[in-house]
């Protein structure tokens, strides 16, 4: 216990609560937020959420050739990958510090 009384802890659970809150908040906002990966010069672009959910693929009519779909997976792999390495540096930007403000180096379930 504080020497003094409740009041302390009261402010603390206050600010834990309003931390809380705050994070709920940016994780709602990266739910809804689109982020674009894209690969080949642009021939393939993938939409995901901040959240990493994919939402969208884009694929140019220019990298479809029926004999090499191989190169085509590639370019999607590698569009969906860009997108998902931005959205995780927006889920770094927006969380990173109210994670640290929570006392913990990471939320469960995301990458940092």
């Amino acid at each position: 216990m504080f020497p003094g009384g409740g009041a302390d802890m009261q402010q603390l659970l206050q600010q834990a609560q309003k931390m809380q809150q705050d994070l709920a908040q940016a994780q709602q906002e990266l739910a809804e937020t689109p982020v674009e990966g894209s690969a080949g010069n642009g021939l393939v672009k993938a939409v995901v959420t901040g959240a990493g959910e994919l939402k969208a693929l884009e694929i140019d009519p220019k990298a479809v050739d029926p004999d090499d779909t191989e190169t085509l997976a590639d370019l999607v792999v590698a569009a969906v990958r860009a997108a998902n390495d931005n959205a995780q540096q927006l889920q770094q930007a927006k969380l990173g510090p109210l994670a640290q403000g929570m006392g913990g180096g990471g939320l469960p379930g995301l990458p940092f």
